[in-house]
């Protein structure tokens, strides 16, 4: 795994759980990474990771609006 070191601002109330968490988040439904990689991301279960994902405002689901049309399309046989 890579080691990433970033610099923020002291005036940048933000605990190293919570940056994991949105930085990880991100990634996942941007597609870049899978479920299981954000959770070891972030250090937790994947479990945990989906637990949590919603107080953060992110869906477990990164099924993009034509996608999820286009398979239900087919699930209909249209």
């Amino acid at each position: 795994m890579k080691t990433l070191t970033l610099n923020l601002p002291d005036s940048l109330d933000i605990e190293e759980f919570e940056a994991k968490m949105l930085f990880a988040g991100q990634l996942y439904e941007k597609g870049k990474v899978t479920l299981g990689q954000a959770a070891d991301i972030v250090g937790i279960s994947k479990r945990s990771f989906i637990e949590i994902m919603g107080r953060f405002g992110f869906s477990v689901f990164n099924y993009s609006v034509e996608d999820l049309e286009h398979d239900i399309k087919v699930a209909l046989g249209n």
